[in-house]
C-alpha cells in the first residue's frame, strides 16, 4: 500500500511544528538559563506542537485517531500558560480560536491498540535537551494493525551533515518498504539515509542518552568493554539517537532499564523504529523481541531497547543479556 498522501501531510505538519519549537527555544536563549523545574517554555512548545500536528492531520484524515503524549487539562486550568501558548502559535501564523486549539490537543487521548489505524505523536521528545538549547525531536508515526508503517523524526537542531555542523534542521521520513529519506525544514530532499557499516564491532560507536536516568550508563560501559569498543559514547537527547544510527553517526543505541516495572511509551519509539528499519538497521528489546505497538499506549510486552546497524545485533544482544544477568 502507498502512503504518499499520509507522508506528504505528515511532513507538512512536522515542518510547521518545528517552526514553533524553534521560535519558543530561541526565546529561552534570549531570557537566559531556565530552571529545569520550570517547564513552562517546553510546555508551551509541547502543547502548541501537538495542536498544530493534530489539526493538520485531522483536517486531511478525520477518520484516523491519535495517541498523543499531551492533553489540554493543564491549559484549561492554567490561563497564563494557555495564553502564552496561544501567543506562540500566533507568532508562527497559526491563528485559531482557543477552544479549537484545546480540542485539537485533546484528540491525542485515543487509547491505541492492535486493530485499525492511528497516529502517535510525541510533540517534544527530549525536554531537557530542549531547555538546554540542545537536541530534541518531534516524533510522529502511523500505526496500522499494531505495525508502524510510517515514521517521521523532526530534529530542528540536528546538523544536516557532519561536514557543516552549523547548518541545522532535518526531518527523517521513513515509509514501510520504501526506505528512509532526509529533508531540510523547508521540505528540500537531502537524499536517502542508511546505516553505516563497520569492519569490526570494536570499531562501532555507542549512542546513548545524555540523561543517565533514561538509560544505565554504567551498564552501557560494561557492554562496550565486553564488545571491546573503546570510542567514547555519542551522547545526544531524544529520538535523535535513532536518527543518528539511521544515518551512520553511530552504530549502536541502547536504552537499558533503569527501574523495575517501567513501561516504555509508544510515542517514544514508534517513529524511530520505522526510521531505523528503513535505513537498514535492527531494533529489538533486551530479550531479542520486536517492539509490540499493538497493546495501546505502552510497550508492555517489551523491556529496554537495542538499536543497531544490524551487522552485529545478535552479538550486542548477547553482551547486553550477560551484563544484565538475563
Amino acid at each position: 500500500m502507498s502512503y504518499e498522501n499520509e507522508r506528504k501531510i505528515a511532513l507538512e505538519a512536522i515542518q510547521v511544528g518545528s517552526l514553533l519549537c524553534q521560535t519558543v527555544q530561541k526565546q529561552i536563549a534570549v531570557i537566559g538559563a531556565v530552571d529545569k523545574k520550570d517547564k513552562s517554555p517546553v510546555t508551551i512548545a509541547d502543547f502548541g506542537t501537538q495542536a498544530i500536528v493534530s489539526d493538520i492531520l485531522h483536517k486531511h484524515f478525520p477518520e484516523i485517531p491519535m495517541v498523543g503524549e499531551e492533553d489540554a487539562g493543564e491549559l484549561r486550568s492554567n490561563a497564563e500558560i494557555c495564553e502564552r501558548m496561544m501567543h506562540a502559535l500566533q507568532e508562527v501564523g497559526w491563528n485559531r480560536a482557543t477552544e479549537d486549539v484545546l480540542t485539537a490537543i485533546d484528540r491525542g487521548v485515543f487509547a491505541g491498540g492492535g486493530s485499525g489505524s492511528h497516529w502517535t505523536l510525541d510533540p517534544i521528545d527530549g525536554t531537557k535537551g530542549f531547555l538546554r538549547g540542545d537536541q530534541y525531536a518531534i516524533a510522529l508515526a502511523l500505526i496500522e494493525d499494531g505495525e508502524v508503517v510510517l515514521g517521521l523524526l523532526g530534529c530542528p537542531n540536528l546538523s544536516q551533515n557532519t561536514a557543516d555542523p552549523d547548518k541545522r534542521g532535518v526531518i527523517f521520513v521513513a515509509v514501510k518498504g520504501e526506505g528512509c529519506t532526509m529533508y531540510d525544514l523547508d521540505g528540500l530532499n537531502l537524499g536517502r539515509v542508511s546505516v553505516a557499516t563497520v569492519d569490526d564491532i570494536s570499531a562501532a560507536k555507542f549512542c546513548e542518552s545524555v540523561e543517565a536516568a533514561h538509560s544505565s550508563h554504567s551498564d552501557s560501559a560494561k557492554i562496550a568493554e565486553r564488545l571491546k569498543i573503546t570510542a567514547a559514547p555519542y551522547r545526544i537527547d531524544s529520538q535523535c539517537k535513532y536518527a543518528a544510527v539511521a544515518r551512520g553517526d553511530a552504530a549502536i543505541y541502547l536504552r537499558l532499564p533503569t527501574r523495575p516495572g517501567y513501561v516504555e511509551k509508544i510515542w517514544d519509539h514508534a517513529a524511530g523504529v520505522r526510521v531505523i528499519l528503513e535505513a537498514g538497521g535492527s531494533v529489538t528489546d533486551i530479550y531479542g523481541k520486536s517492539l509490540d505497538f499493538s497493546l495501546g499506549r505502552g510497550l508492555q510486552n517489551n523491556k529496554g531497547v537495542i538499536v543497531s546497524n544490524g551487522q552485529f545485533h545478535a552479538e550486542i544482544l548477547n553482551a547486553v543479556q550477560d551484563v544484565l544477568g538475563l
